[in-house]
């Protein structure tokens, strides 16, 4: 394929993307409600730290959104390089945070997959952005990926925080 910005290649996808982002957010308010006691019934660190997850995962899945609507919206490919870099180095400090809170501060059990993949995701959603900025072509494939690993990774840790194995919403338990 040319080096040429073609995002009516791309629309089905974006489309589908911020329509499963759309409904994942949905859900997650939903399952998050429904689980509110066992949520409640856990010692204060693990509640904390699983709210913190839930609330990190609603992010996610509305970069994912977010971005989707960005690519299908009729701009340059410079105006949406320079607003998608900025977008997801916003998101790379929702895991760096996690990670500062639940690991480096209370020495906790450490998802460690979870903070690799979501960090790797929003490096890709910011590289796409930039190569959209250098005026390549390819941009939009590392946006995929991109907002692809987000919404894999978000139906994992939110499978994890609400059916995780042994005896729950542990921190050492999700993954």
């Amino acid at each position: 394929m040319a080096n040429d910005y073609q995002p009516e290649v791309w629309r089905d996808l974006f489309v589908m993307i911020g329509g499963a982002a759309a409904s994942l957010v949905g859900l997650l308010f939903i399952v998050m409600s429904l689980h509110v006691n066992a949520i409640r019934d856990r010692p204060d660190y693990n509640t904390g730290a699983t709210i913190h997850a839930a609330r990190n995962n609603t992010f996610h899945l509305l970069t994912a959104l977010v971005t989707a609507a960005l690519v299908l919206t009729p701009q340059p490919p410079v105006v949406l390089g320079a607003e998608l870099v900025p977008i997801h180095l916003f998101g790379l400090r929702l895991p760096i945070v996690f990670t500062l809170r639940h690991f480096i501060q209370n020495h906790a059990g450490f998802p460690i997959t979870m903070i690799v993949t979501i960090s790797t995701g929003y490096l890709l959603g910011a590289a796409g952005g930039a190569a959209l900025l250098a005026h390549t072509g390819w941009g939009l494939y590392l946006v995929a990926a991109a907002c692809v690993i987000i919404l894999v990774r978000s139906v994992l840790t939110a499978w994890m925080l609400m059916f995780g194995s042994g005896d729950g919403m542990r921190m050492a338990k999700v993954s």
